[in-house]
């Protein structure tokens, strides 16, 4: 059965809970290694519920249906994130999790499009727009009405290839092509280096339908996924001002959520204080 031909009305509620198993899956995976990519995945989590579970027409039986919609995960080491959406979405066995960045596990630490459900190699930033504008031609080219959507981060708009992606997007109309823009702040070793704003204004000049949200609040992310939807002849941006480690009071203070790493009995206590404030918001 298809799922998620996109609903006129999306249940705020069940989405929302499907981000929270996200980042539970997350946690769990993370705990499991000791560490992980993790403050960027616990951000981006409620975009990528409100995709697989609301906006995303896609077959989890069948990964390679030529009339799927296709989401490409650029920042690779957000991979954390995926393997949790694609467990959740019935895609990869949730029990699979556990091997997350273990040796000869397919659940690597960066994407390889060897596991089910990846469509783009992410471990070398700046290069998802471009592949994302590649394949959102080859779709028009034959003439499908499947679409394409592509995340990617504020540290990489500081790449050269992500703009020249913008301005090919928009010379060719290309309207079935969403960017998920992450803007968190972070980058490896702290706050992204450049100063990259005002990064809607910038999407603009490049000829680019523009919405610019809290990527945390699932109404607000819903709604732009539906003007999305629109026809228009450009492509769209949709600028998510996501909060690293959201959910997570400890991950969310530390000024490396970039990579982090702490002790069994700490992530214990991490996952038993996330545990606590979801029950608290019941």
């Amino acid at each position: 059965m298809l799922r998620n031909s996109p609903p006129g009305d999306a249940d705020i509620g069940t989405l929302e809970g499907r981000a929270t198993n996200l980042r539970r899956h997350m946690l769990t995976m993370a705990r499991g290694q000791g560490a992980g990519y993790i403050g960027q995945g616990l951000g981006i989590a409620d975009t990528l519920a409100a995709l697989y579970f609301h906006e995303l027409r896609y077959d989890p039986s069948d990964v390679t249906w030529a009339e799927r919609d296709r989401f490409l995960l650029s920042t690779g080491h957000y991979s954390i994130a995926l393997w949790a959406a694609l467990a959740e979405a019935g895609i990869l066995p949730v029990n699979e999790l556990s091997t997350y960045g273990a040796d000869d596990s397919r659940l690597e630490m960066s994407t390889l499009d060897t596991t089910p459900g990846v469509e783009l190699i992410g471990g070398s930033l700046g290069h998802g727009l471009g592949q994302a504008v590649g394949q959102a031609l080859g779709l028009r080219l034959q003439k499908s009405v499947a679409r394409v959507f592509v995340e990617l981060s504020d540290g990489e708009m500081q790449e050269g290839s992500t703009w020249e992606a913008a301005m090919s997007a928009s010379h060719f109309k290309l309207d079935g092509l969403v960017a998920l823009v992450d803007c968190n702040g972070i980058q490896a070793d702290g706050p992204v280096v450049l100063d990259m704003e005002p990064v809607a204004d910038k999407w603009r000049a490049f000829g680019w339908d523009v919405s610019e949200i809290d990527g945390n609040d699932m109404n607000a992310i819903v709604g732009a996924l539906m003007l999305a939807r629109s026809q228009n002849g450009k492509p769209t941006a949709i600028i998510l001002r996501t909060l690293p480690g959201k959910g997570v009071a400890r991950i969310e203070a530390s000024e490396k959520a970039h990579f982090f790493r702490v002790d069994v009995k700490e992530w214990d206590g991490i996952i038993a204080d996330f545990e606590q404030s979801v029950g608290a918001k019941q």
